[in-house]
């Protein structure tokens, strides 16, 4: 680290893995939100270590124009002080299928093997520090995703496993198999459907990561309708953006704009703040491509809310957002991953 980088609260995730108490995802960085730069998200990874962020996210699915988008952007912007973080990645798609007709998942054994090598590759790297398994195969047993990582493990190649939108059954499976360190899934003050696995991992001592702890830029406030974003930016489609949920939506994040008011921060570091107040095990990772956006964020790891403030929110949204949080047949689906 260089002097003035800024030391952040670290939080443990499962045994002997600690990180920054935010972390970095970079999915945005390459696909889903429409067009990027790569200089500048590169400074905003940078700007990210230097406010004190350790835990970089990203995957072999966030392909941009070309394999290995991503996870080259990210290996080229930590290279000066990659034994400083700790980098996640994650396997489970096919991504050479033919994608028109929904992703194509893909955890054998011989893919996961694969995906690896070509991750330490491009990310420029000896080892993972997390290896996920992006998505729950129903076609693979998790025994066997979880011997397969086993293997990597003592093979110097992977650190630490973790899944991704895994229902208590898979992740206890896995778990006897191969210990599992951390579980990641979306969660926020948007979206509590991981509430029901939180027992479960904390029974386990295995961490957990928030992704989209933002509401997928709906808790930032700076949001339009779909139709005003760009063809190939998921919220063009997101069923919180369409007509009725958006509206509800916007009018329950203009009330939390005022608990953000009265807790003296800015709405983004509201939502951050509270997924931290959830628990002490909880590591929430937002996503930006914006170095100044970083300053903002990162300052949520300081904030305090008080009881009063953290019971509002839950009047507010009850039950979280307004909405699927999927357009239908593309959601995580636990009842169906459970081979």
């Amino acid at each position: 680290m260089n002097e003035e980088t800024y030391v952040m609260e670290q939080r443990q995730l499962g045994q002997g893995l600690a990180v920054s108490a935010l972390g970095l995802g970079t999915m945005g960085m390459t696909m889903a939100y429409g067009r990027a730069d790569d200089e500048r998200s590169t400074a905003t990874i940078r700007r990210a270590h230097d406010e004190g962020v350790t835990l970089f996210d990203t995957a072999e699915l966030y392909n941009g124009s070309s394999p290995g988008s991503n996870e080259s952007l990210v290996g080229r912007a930590v290279e000066g002080f990659r034994d400083d973080v700790v980098i996640a990645t994650k396997f489970g798609y096919d991504v050479t299928a033919d994608q028109r007709s929904g992703q194509v998942l893909d955890s054998r054994p011989e893919r996961i093997r694969a995906v690896v090598d070509n991750s330490l590759r491009y990310l420029r790297t000896d080892r993972i520090d997390i290896l996920y398994q992006h998505r729950v195969d129903p076609a693979v047993p998790i025994e066997d995703v979880a011997g397969t990582v086993s293997e990597l493990i003592r093979a110097g190649k992977v650190l630490h496993f973790g899944l991704s939108e895994a229902g208590p059954d898979i992740v206890r499976r896995a778990h006897a198999e191969q210990p599992v360190s951390v579980l990641q899934s979306e969660y926020s003050m948007f979206e509590r459907s991981a509430e029901a696995v939180l027992p479960t991992i904390r029974e386990l001592g295995i961490g957990f990561v928030a992704y989209s702890p933002l509401g997928r830029g709906f808790l930032t406030g700076a949001v339009t309708p779909p139709e005003q974003y760009e063809a190939d930016d998921m919220r063009r489609f997101d069923p919180r953006w369409q007509p009725g949920n958006y509206e509800r939506n916007a009018a329950a994040v203009a009330e939390l704009g005022a608990v953000a008011a009265e807790a003296g921060i800015s709405l983004p570091q509201l939502a951050l703040a509270w997924v931290l107040h959830e628990g002490e095990d909880i590591v929430p990772i937002f996503g930006t491509r914006s170095p100044e956006r970083i300053v903002e964020n990162t300052a949520a790891a300081d904030a305090v809310l008080a009881a009063p403030l953290l019971r509002r929110v839950r009047e507010i949204l009850p039950t979280g957002a307004f909405g699927a949080r999927y357009v239908e047949g593309h959601a995580p689906s636990w009842e169906n991953a459970t081979r």
